[in-house]
């Protein structure tokens, strides 16, 4: 992996982590490791230029099929939105 790949892999951790979070994990003193293994498969979307839409419902299907929450569309949407806005620097 590139350095910028890298910087694009830890962004979309960080995002899962802070603004997708569908159990609360990061504001109730839980584990920082929560969602890494949810990490590599957005990655790959993004790097396959998955458009917003297909990442939210990848988001939603991990929220409601894997993790077992209500999940939300449109906070998925939110979440995909800012993945979406971030880029590869070289």
């Amino acid at each position: 992996m590139t350095p910028g790949q890298q910087k694009l892999y830890n962004s979309i951790d960080e995002i899962l982590w802070n603004e997708w979070d569908p159990i609360s994990v990061n504001t109730h003193g839980l584990p920082r490791d929560e969602y890494q293994c949810y990490t590599p498969e957005v990655y790959a979307l993004k790097t396959r230029n998955a458009n917003q839409e297909s990442i939210a419902k990848h988001l939603l299907k991990i929220e409601t099929e894997i993790i077992g929450m209500p999940g939300g569309i449109e906070h998925c949407r939110m979440v995909a939105a800012k993945i979406m806005a971030l880029t590869v620097n070289e």
